[in-house]
């Protein structure tokens, strides 16, 4: 009797969350993609098959309001609106979207509007990685009916270690976060770092999903993915190929094929992202904007640590003060630095508290002769509990006892603010309204009350752009524009 052969085991899936929308611009653009820039290709964006789409974050949300002018909640309804793909929203914890820290009433209210508009998933994370900083989110974001995906941030330090972050993925699962991600914001990660890290927090995290979030300033981050898809990770965030890469996420073309050759099912339209890759790729042509390409290995970015976007403000800012010339300087002593500081995570606010350090240090010839209180207030635990104590050295040049810390969760120290701002505000203000005047001044929020434009739905056929662009040899020969709500070309 012939025996049947054995039945092979389903192939694992891999799936996608696309931060072209959000991260991939935030980086490659400075965050200044407009609405309608995204507007007549999110049809086409729907039908690419991503399990999530990342429309929103802190930086978005705040140049939305100081530099596009546009309302942040208009776009979140109107994109929520027209993507069938459920959507992402990412807040930065307690801050939500600036750097200053709020009370849990308006983290609260802030979960509830996003949810009325639409999104599905609010993503959360810390800077620190205090988890008593997501607290409030965690918990306002199931109240309002959303999942929540809670991130670790991922840095390199002698406190860093596997099991630090072990220790925090089982705070976040004790918390019920419905996925558990960790964020590489300068792509440090490393692919013999990643072997040891990600089957750790697999196994700490049990059943409950995990995504990588990892840029790629090292070149390296492509391989990292495929160290999270061999370790058991389920999402990848990507991002269109013209706006990934560099400073920005991979490209989900690429990440999609690695997936393929190690055999894992990849639910993506190909030829939907062919359409998405050349809408951008002629944006990118028309608006004079850059496509991110492949980062070279840099061994100082492990020292430093400083993001690349970071490092060209900063070469801008010294040249005005005619003192370019010592950046190298202030690269070395930013190292230090956060030595100094008990290994904060370079990223926002505090890759910023780190540069402005370094910078003082350098420029006025004394290490610590000035100390700013955003930097004080860090220190003393006003933002969180530190990774690992800061040296003496700094402490002593900053005034700062051991009986000054804090130790407390931040938002236990901040008074509840929306009885007060309803009594200023009136009872007929909407709560979209009441939580822009908490976060900014009356003066930046009054140009978001002219009406929006017409947005386009659709795009210009690429074949007509291709046809009026001819080779990139003869671009200059065609004077091409944005026009606002639609794609237009004139020779």
């Amino acid at each position: 009797m012939s025996r049947k052969p054995p039945r092979r085991a389903p192939a694992r899936r891999f799936e996608f969350v696309d931060v072209t929308l959000r991260d991939a611009h935030q980086c490659l653009w400075s965050t200044r993609m407009t609405t309608a820039m995204m507007t007549p290709i999110l049809e086409a964006i729907d039908r690419v098959g991503y399990a999530y789409i990342n429309i929103l974050g802190g930086a978005v949300f705040d140049v939305c309001v100081r530099y596009l002018q546009e309302s942040p909640w208009e776009r979140v309804k109107l994109l929520c609106g027209r993507l069938q793909t459920p959507c992402d929203g990412l807040t930065r914890g307690q801050s939500l979207y600036t750097f200053e820290l709020f009370p849990d009433d308006l983290v609260a209210l802030n979960s509830q509007v996003l949810a009325r508009c639409g999104i599905r998933v609010l993503t959360v994370y810390d800077a620190l990685n205090d988890n008593r900083n997501v607290e409030s989110s965690v918990r306002s974001g199931h109240a309002a009916g959303m999942q929540v995906n809670a991130m670790m941030t991922y840095t390199v330090s002698p406190a860093h270690t596997d099991a630090y972050y072990v220790d925090r993925t089982r705070e976040l699962v004790r918390l019920k976060a419905d996925f558990i991600s960790i964020k590489d914001p300068t792509g440090l990660l490393t692919p013999a770092r990643a072997r040891t890290l990600f089957p750790a927090v697999v196994r700490a995290a049990g059943r409950i999903p995990l995504k990588l979030h990892s840029h790629c300033q090292t070149g390296l981050a492509p391989e990292v993915y495929e160290v999270a898809m061999q370790s058991g990770f389920r999402y990848g965030y990507t991002a269109s190929e013209p706006l990934g890469n560099g400073a920005s996420l991979p490209a989900t073309e690429e990440v999609a094929a690695r997936a393929r050759r190690l055999g894992f099912r990849v639910a993506l339209d190909d030829a939907a992202l062919e359409e998405v890759a050349g809408y951008f790729a002629c944006l990118c042509e028309i608006e004079n904007l850059p496509r991110g390409e492949t980062a070279a290995y840099d061994p100082a970015l492990y020292r430093h640590q400083i993001p690349g976007g970071m490092i060209s403000n900063l070469r801008y800012q010294l040249q005005t003060l005619q003192i370019e010339h010592r950046l190298p300087e202030i690269l070395e002593e930013a190292e230090r630095v956060r030595h100094d500081l008990g290994y904060p995570i370079v990223v926002s606010p505090f890759a910023q508290y780190i540069v402005t350090q370094a910078t003082l240090n350098v420029v006025q010839g004394e290490r610590y002769k000035t100390v700013p209180d955003e930097i004080r207030k860090y220190a003393l635990g006003y933002y969180g509990r530190l990774a690992a104590q800061p040296a003496d050295e700094f402490l002593e040049r900053a005034g700062i006892r051991p009986q000054d810390r804090v130790t407390e969760r931040p938002g236990e120290h901040l008074e509840p603010r929306l009885p007060r701002l309803r009594r200023e505000l009136g009872p007929g203000v909407s709560d979209e309204a009441l939580l822009l005047s908490a976060f900014y001044d009356k003066a930046l929020l009054e140009p978001l009350k002219r009406r929006p434009p017409a947005y386009a739905f659709r795009t210009t056929p690429l074949h007509e752009l291709i046809r009026y662009l001819g080779s990139r040899r003869d671009i200059e020969y065609a004077r091409v524009r944005f026009a606002g709500t639609e794609l237009t070309v004139s020779a």
